[in-house]
């Protein structure tokens, strides 16, 4: 996908576009490292590329299954564990298998969001979060892919900030390589670094 979102005339196709674009940019991020550099936090903080792609893979599921009045289940110490753990790469994981089930959240959001009745549609606030208000009964579907695009956005900036530290790859290079532009004297696509 290139740098930006196509223009299009029809809302929901463009806040889809728009997280797509979003989307691209943790991938993109993650092009070209080995499983090891996934899981390297270079930076002042705990981020790693791999936690990252786990972290917004994990929320886009809850945020469309919150949508789509969805409950997959499990016990709170389950989700507590969950939750905890998706915030970085297990040395049982590799960085290709989180990258998919991304994608396989990504095709669900799709469907599930050409699914719904429209936009409009009430997304009922969960009860008993601290970060959620008490005074609103519920967000709309429209709302919640607004929130989905900044969520992945700030978490591609994350990314983008951990990538350039593990060997100085920065978006526009990584964007060339992944998308097979020629090299230009303005924009050359990245590479791997001679061994």
């Amino acid at each position: 996908m290139p740098g930006m979102a196509p223009p299009m005339t029809d809302e929901r196709q463009l806040l889809l576009a728009y997280l797509a674009q979003q989307r691209e940019g943790i991938r993109n991020a993650a092009y070209g490292l080995t499983d090891e550099q996934a899981r390297l936090t270079p930076t002042a903080g705990t981020l790693s590329i791999g936690g990252l792609v786990k972290h917004v893979t994990a929320t886009e599921e809850h945020w469309i299954d919150l949508a789509a009045q969805r409950d997959r289940g499990g016990t709170a110490e389950q989700r507590q564990t969950d939750y905890e753990a998706m915030f970085w790469l297990g040395q049982h994981e590799t960085l290709a298998g989180v990258l998919e089930a991304y994608a396989t959240v990504a095709a669900d959001t799709e469907r599930t969001v050409h699914a719904l009745a429209g936009l409009d549609q009430p997304v009922p606030v969960p009860r008993g979060v601290p970060w959620f208000p008490d005074d609103v009964d519920a967000w709309s579907v429209r709302w919640v892919l607004l929130h989905l695009i900044e969520e992945v956005a700030r978490h591609a900036g994350h990314a983008d900030i951990v990538r350039e530290s593990i060997d100085g790859a920065t978006m526009h290079p990584l964007m060339a390589a992944v998308e097979g532009w020629p090299p230009t004297e303005w924009l050359q696509p990245w590479t791997p670094a001679s061994p």
